[in-house]
């Protein structure tokens, strides 16, 4: 169901301090500003610059980002930073170099599913082996730019060139076109390697579900000495059809999408074997079963075996094979299960194949994610206790070390370790526990590429060593006279933390954010959730302008995370299982009742908003308990599960056909017309994840039922409505709402 500084500080070496947010407030600072909805969402970004897809040259002499424009916060170019010198240039500027066409319908989906639909310019690259060049994909061409600043064009089509990609040694590059997989000589022409069959029949793409829910946006996969592909080929002809109306202001166009809905068919996936000309194509076996997913492949390091994952449907089993790529006969390695019953599989790209043979892996099978070692058909367990490991981030093979990001110190604030994979023993602590932290690693698993931040300190990216010593910003994005942020300082709140007891005891992290309050006055409350499975959102890092914006309207901000969301160990995800809708929505009813018993709240004034499964939340809430909350936003909701996906949804839920009563209970429609208090209902008419179908039912049944709500429709608009003038409309109209219905704060 997301500007680099060229000062000299930027030299290896350097180690500047960051000061407290709070070192700001100074006496002689100038009036508060508030924030408005415009400002949050126009350019430059107040977060700073956002600097993405970090990556180090092979030779590790350059570190290469793609940088955003001050003048445009969500237009991308590509920079590079020489080790060297200590110097910083553009190496494509994506409004000089690129054509301005518009991208393919095939593209613009396929940055939907990857949510960087919102992004323009240069959004993925990829260097050469020999480090000499970079491939670009701009405006759905293709280009190869050079260190010294020259750019030259490899295709120049209508069509998109989807998923490009260099071959490991750099001879060959490859893209999809025309629901085949292409492939030439670098700078010379390409071919299609496999046929052209029918509407639904695509080679070397992922299949909508493996985009969407399963974290895998590729369908083919090269061997290390690229002599072999591995492709995937998928049948749509049995997925069922959507006709999905993208109404936009002038004009409708109107798509048949394919959109397997839950109990329904699934895309028939292939996997194949062949040579970089098409030839020798053989097929691999998976199995008797069709009805299964394709959910990871890899190589072995030295290119004698593909290691395919496969997933049973019901999403409670997952297969290693190891595949002879000669034949593509395959046996399996290993089975993963579900590590209880009534519980699913979470895939995980937190796995790695080592040249000696063995396999890094994540599972759940203890009750938390944590990271093992598979070795001649043996287990040993690398990380253990009442943590979650979220990211194997890297392996340094030669050293033995392996590198990661967990919740060991604090659950809300992740860190990055390392470990001694000869002699497991306490996890060393590579970061400042005062931050929460992302990060990435170069292949070889020698240099850190870290993004850190927290409640004060918008995102900052540098570059460690192995121990974690910083060598070089990225992007230090100090607070400093010339930060964007710097003028809304003054009213900048401090986020509060804390826990409540669910139902059963179990601990719920909260966050909240409150104005400047006056003795004896209360506040309203702008209740933010999500609520579904997955995301955590509490959390110590930074969280934008938003909710300050929110904030300084004299609201107060809370959010809370319920059981089922991720990062706190099965049995704290487990209770959602072919439950939704209920559990979580007890859950943040608990948060509601907490607001209540504080005194600087006004009882009667608590609104709660969602986006997605949040809207669904939003319905659900309003159903269980009206008169709880003073007003509801659901945005882009689901309102019944058999209108959406199925790997999705039949992971938490099975299928309509195996617990028809549990898809009734989750369903928002069958109580619409219990909801009593303002609800507004937001959506995105040309949605292709949450289609609008979804809004639809839920209107016509409360429209049948002679119940009064508000709408804001977004003409062609996807699941993602936003924008420099569309955020703050859609906020504006949420606050108009509300002001509309009394929930404000007090004069």
């Amino acid at each position: 169901m997301k500007s680099i500084s060229l000062a000299a500080a930027l030299a290896l070496g350097t180690c500047l301090a960051t000061p407290a947010l709070a070192d700001h407030h100074t006496a002689s600072q100038e009036t508060a500003m508030d924030l408005t909805f415009e400002r949050v969402f126009a350019s430059p970004s107040l977060d700073g610059p956002s600097p993405r897809q970090a990556k180090l040259s092979p030779d590790g002499r350059y570190l290469t980002v793609l940088r955003n424009r001050e003048d445009d916060r969500s237009r991308y170019d590509l920079w590079a930073f020489d080790r060297e010198s200590g110097e910083w240039s553009m190496l494509v500027d994506s409004e000089e170099v690129g054509s301005g066409r518009d991208l393919s319908e095939e593209e613009k989906m396929q940055r939907e599913r990857a949510r960087v639909g919102d992004l323009s310019g240069i959004i993925s690259y990829e260097w050469t082996s020999n480090g000499e060049a970079i491939l670009v994909p701009l405006d759905g061409d293709l280009y190869l730019a050079g260190l010294d600043g020259t750019v030259s064009r490899l295709t120049d089509t209508e069509e998109s060139e989807l998923n490009p990609a260099l071959s490991p040694e750099g001879n060959f590059l490859s893209f999809v076109r025309d629901r085949q997989l292409w492939v030439g000589k670098v700078a010379g022409e390409a071919a299609p390697i496999t046929p052209q069959e029918s509407e639904a029949v695509r080679w070397g793409e992922a299949e909508f579900v493996a985009q969407e829910e399963m974290g895998r946006n590729t369908g083919y996969w090269w061997s290390p000495n690229e002599r072999r592909i591995a492709v995937e080929r998928f049948d749509e002809s049995d997925v069922g059809i959507v006709t999905r109306a993208a109404i936009g202001a002038t004009g409708t166009e109107v798509f048949d999408q394919r959109y397997p809905v839950a109990g329904s068919a699934n895309a028939v996936v292939d996997l194949y074997v062949m040579d970089p000309d098409g030839g020798n194509r053989v097929k691999v076996d998976l199995g008797d079963n069709s009805d299964i997913y394709l959910a990871r492949v890899d190589w072995a390091p030295d290119g004698s075996a593909i290691y395919v994952q496969r997933q049973n449907r019901e999403q409670t089993v997952l297969d290693v094979l190891r595949v002879d790529p000669a034949t593509g006969a395959s046996e399996a390695v290993f089975t993963e299960r579900a590590a209880i019953d009534d519980y699913w599989i979470n895939l995980s790209d937190n796995y790695k194949w080592l040249d000696d043979g063995s396999l890094i892996w994540w599972s759940e099978r203890d009750g938390y994610g944590h990271l093992y070692r598979f070795n001649d058909g043996g287990w040993t367990q690398l990380t253990d206790g009442e943590w979650v490991v979220t990211k194997l981030v890297g392996v340094d093979q030669q050293a033995g070390r392996i590198f990661f990001t967990a919740t060991k110190e604090d659950v809300l604030a992740q860190q990055v370790y390392s470990l001694d994979l000869t002699g497991p023993g306490e996890p060393a602590l590579l970061t400042d526990p005062a931050y929460t932290h992302s990060v990435s690693m170069d292949g070889k698993g020698q240099t850190l590429l870290i993004s850190r931040s927290n409640d004060d300190t918008p995102p900052q990216s540098y570059i460690a060593d192995a121990t974690g010593k910083r060598l070089a910003w990225i992007e230090e994005n100090r607070l400093d006279a010339g930060h964007p942020y710097t003028s809304f300082l003054a009213s900048h709140r401090p986020t509060q933390y804390g826990t409540i007891s669910a139902e059963d005891g179990t601990p719920l992290h909260w966050e909240m954010v409150t104005p400047v309050m006056e003795p004896g006055k209360r506040y309203p409350v702008y209740f933010y959730h999500y609520g579904g499975p997955g995301p955590q959102i509490v959390n110590k890092g930074w969280n934008g302008a938003l909710r300050q914006a929110i904030v300084d309207k004299g609201y107060i901000w809370f959010a809370l995370d319920n059981r089922g969301s991720a990062n706190r160990g099965v049995a704290f995800e487990q209770p959602i299982y072919r439950a939704m809708g209920s559990v979580e929505v007890r859950d943040q009813k608990a948060g509601a009742e907490y607001l209540k018993t504080l005194d600087f709240v006004d009882p009667d004034k608590i609104a709660i908003d969602g986006w997605s499964y949040g809207g669904y939340m939003t319905l659900k809430q309003l159903q269980a308990d009206p008169g709880l909350y003073a007003a509801g936003i659901s945005g882009a909701p689901v309102t019944r599960w058999e209108l959406y996906d199925t790997h999705y949804t039949e992971r938490y839920m099975g299928t309509p056909q195996d617990d028809a009563e549990a898809y009734e209970a989750a369903s928002a429609i069958p109580d619409a017309t219990k909801i009593a208090d303002p609800l507004l209902l937001i959506h995105g008419m040309a949605d292709d994840n949450v289609v609008f179908e979804n809004a639809t039912e839920v209107i016509s049944a409360m429209q049948e039922g002679n119940v009064p709500f508000e709408m804001m429709l977004y003409p062609g608009y996807t699941h993602r409505v936003s924008g420099e003038q569309i955020s703050p409309h859609r906020y504006n109209t949420v606050f108009r709402f509300l002001e509309h219905h009394g929930v404000t704060p007090p004069k």
